[in-house]
């Protein structure tokens, strides 16, 4: 009895170890999720301000070539799995001399192609963008909104969507920096309203002269 009772207390020992890496484990997995929400939120408020910044340039007749490049690189990066398919089905062609390989590698090819222009239309058309929300919203408003009014208004008008009061008040920051939205205080409180269409104007025509 006295051989067995050091190896039973190993054996809880390593049982409690496995707990102990499981639950670090699981618990590093609810981390590195948040952290890749928090970072695709960033993308979307980064892409969205690219579009801005092009929208501006667009008003201001600035317009220049940076965002060819990116759309050229976007095209790159879309042909390249189309190019491997390709490679891949003359691969396939020449290791199998059957005709029936021939032909699913064709299909799998044409699948391909099919099914790039269907993934592609509704990242497009999927949802406005936050910056299309709050400005459209604060539109519609008479007076001026906090970053709380705003964000529980988008939550009830789009239950689908999750709506953080973090996102909308760096979305509303961004509209103020790219001169889409005016920012005023009332005590400790901060409200947004959108920039009259004049000024925009005004603003776009300064340039000019």
């Amino acid at each position: 009895m006295s051989e067995n009772t050091p190896t039973s207390g190993i054996s809880a020992d390593y049982a409690q170890r496995i707990t102990d890496d499981l639950a670090a484990n699981r618990s590093e997995q609810d981390r590195a999720r948040a952290e890749l929400t928090r970072l695709q939120d960033e993308l979307i408020q980064l892409e969205e301000g690219e579009q801005i910044l092009v929208k501006m340039q667009e008003v201001l007749g600035t317009a220049e070539k940076p965002a060819p490049r990116k759309n050229k690189a976007r095209k790159a990066s879309v042909s390249v799995p189309a190019a491997r398919r390709a490679k891949s089905g003359t691969a396939a062609g020449k290791a199998g001399s059957t005709p029936k390989s021939r032909a699913r590698a064709g299909e799998k090819a044409s699948a391909g192609k099919t099914a790039s222009p269907k993934a592609a239309a509704p990242k497009g058309a999927a949802e406005p963008t936050w910056r299309e929300l709050v400005t459209g919203y604060l539109a519609d408003q008479r007076e001026p909104k906090s970053a709380a009014e705003v964000a529980a208004a988008l939550t009830e008008a789009h239950p689908q969507r999750t709506t953080q009061v973090t996102v909308v008040r760096n979305t509303l920051e961004q509209g103020v920096a790219h001169g889409l939205l005016e920012r005023s205080k009332q005590g400790r409180s901060v409200y947004y309203s959108p920039v009259s269409t004049a000024d925009l104007e005004t603003a776009a025509g300064t340039p000019a002269k």
